[in-house]
Parts: structure tokens; sequence; C-alpha cells
């Protein structure tokens, strides 16, 4: 009985040193992947680098040079309309008509004045050759003593009063027809006129409104040659030059780039801004989607900076 229990107690002790064992070879099999993985080096963040190194990207607005805004020159009424928002339009085509008849009527009345005021220069200007023949008469009745002095002298103011008053009726017709005029451009205000051939953007009045003075009515544009105008910093380190190229690029969208040239720039340095005043005209193809006032970036070369350590 003894040698059972014994026999069954050395069976037990082995059977828990082999399980101790076996755990004891495990345990380095499970924790080599753990040190590995704490071994290994966390990846770092690399600084990002510019994009267009020793580049300034100046904003500024696509522009042209033929764009107005349209102002009324009289106070009326709007009769006519004669074109609408996005219509091609001819240089002097009428855009709009003001109410005109008050002005036409007017101007009737002047030219009736003119010429009554011409046939009374006409008048008097026949009226003057007789009196001057008369005066002659005299000069000539009196070197043979057939006429008096008296006739004479009277003869001689009539001449010359016929002449003051030639020169009067002269002065008439002149004031007519400045009136004329007057009129006529008084009378062409109420007519709204396309200064250049491009598209109309823009109308702000509506048949029936009564506009005064100044009131905007419609704004005209081309939309080509396009330009951009910006300010070049004096401490960019190149100093620019009529014809020098640049890139511009549409605000929001990096990957469309558009050839430019400067055509234009201020002689001087504004002291407000330590700034050239650059215009500059955009060239080459695929421009035909590019509008006037779409925000851009001119990318414009500053003066080279040492590399970073």
């Amino acid at each position: 009985m003894r040698f059972k229990i014994l026999a069954f107690g050395l069976t037990m002790v082995a059977m828990l040193g082999a399980t101790n064992c076996s755990n004891e070879e495990q345990k380095p099999q499970s924790a080599a992947p753990a040190t590995a993985a704490t071994a290994r080096p966390a990846p770092t963040a690399s600084p990002s680098a510019p994009s267009r190194p020793n580049v300034l990207e100046i904003l500024t607005v696509l522009s042209v040079e033929h764009s107005v805004q349209l102002l009324t020159q009289i106070d009326g009424i709007v009769t006519e309309i004669a074109f609408d928002q996005d219509s091609w339009v001819q240089q002097g085509a009428v855009l709009a008509r003001l109410d005109d008849r008050e002005l036409q009527a007017k101007l009737d009345h002047a030219r009736d004045d003119l010429e009554i005021a011409k046939n009374n220069l006409k008048y008097q200007e026949a009226e003057t050759k007789a009196k001057d023949a008369a005066y002659r008469r005299q000069l000539e009745l009196r070197k043979f003593g057939l006429s008096s002095q008296a006739a004479e002298e009277e003869a001689e103011f009539l001449s010359k009063g016929a002449h003051y008053d030639v020169d009067s009726y002269a002065a008439t017709v002149k004031a007519k027809e400045a009136e004329i005029q007057e009129l006529q451009v008084e009378l062409e205000k109420t007519r709204i006129l396309a200064p250049f051939e491009g598209y109309v953007t823009q109308r702000s009045i509506r048949v029936g409104q009564n506009v005064v003075k100044n009131d905007p009515c419609f704004r005209v544009s081309q939309l080509s040659p396009l330009q951009v105008r910006f300010l070049v910093p004096e401490s960019s380190g190149r100093t620019p030059q009529v014809g020098d190229p640049l890139r511009v690029v549409p605000v929001g969208d990096n990957s469309r780039e558009y050839d430019a040239a400067v055509k234009l720039l201020s002689p001087t340095v504004d002291p407000a801004s330590m700034s050239y005043d650059v215009t500059a005209q955009l060239t080459g193809p695929d421009l035909d989607h590019l509008r006037p006032g779409m925000a851009v970036k001119v990318l414009w070369p500053a003066r080279n900076q040492p590399p970073a350590p």
C-alpha cells in the first residue's frame, strides 16, 4: 500500500515538473515578438518642403483694361432697354433710352428761333447795304454842293447803326446755335451708349424707373486680353522689367498655370508699400475659361535664400 502511494506521488511530481518546464520553454517564444516590436524605431514626420521655393505668391484678381460702370448723365424715366445682361454689343450701341419728349420740344422751339434770327440777320444785312449806298450818295452830292452837311451826317449815322444791328443779329444767331448744341448734348444723354465693343455684364435699371444723375445703369466689359495688377516688394531681390515672364495660378487649383508677361510698371517705388506697381498680361492658349474677377496667384521669383541647415 505504501508502495502504491509513493509511486502515485512520484508520478504527480513528475507531471508538475514537466508542466513547469513546458511553460518556461514557451515564455521566450511569446516574448520575442513583443521585444522586437518594442525595439523597432517609431517613424518621425519630416518637415514638408515648400512646393515653390524662392517664389513669392502674390494674391490678386484677373482684370481687363476695358471694363466700365456706366452711369446715368441726367435725370429721367427709363422708357426702353435694348440690351440685357450677357449681351454682346458694338461700340456706340444704344443700351437704353430715357424719356426725351421735353428736351425734344425745347430743341424744336430753339430751331424755330434760330430760323427767325437768321431771317432777321438777312433782312438787316440787306438794309445795311441800302443805308451804305445812301451814305455814299450823300458823299457824292456833298462834293458838288447838292447836299447839306446835316444830310451827310444823318446818312453816315444810319449806315453805322445798321452795321451795329447786323452784329447784334449775328450774335443772336450764334447764341441760338449754341443753345441748340446744348440741347442736342442733353438729348444725347438720354441715350445710354456702349463706349466700346464688349459684353453687358450687369444691368441695374428697368423700364419705368425714375433715375437721377450718376445712378449706375450698366456695366460693360471685355473678356480679353486678361491681365493682372499686383505689387512686387522692392525686397524681393528682382526689379521688374517690361517683358519679364511670370506664371499665374488660379486660387484653389495649383495644377493649372498660365504664362504672362509684364506689360506696364511704375518707374518708381511706392514709398507707402515699398513696392513696384506692376501690370502683366496673360498669354498663350487655354484662356477661354478664365474670366475677369477670378482670384489668382502671381508666382514672382524672389531673392535666393540659403538652404536650411
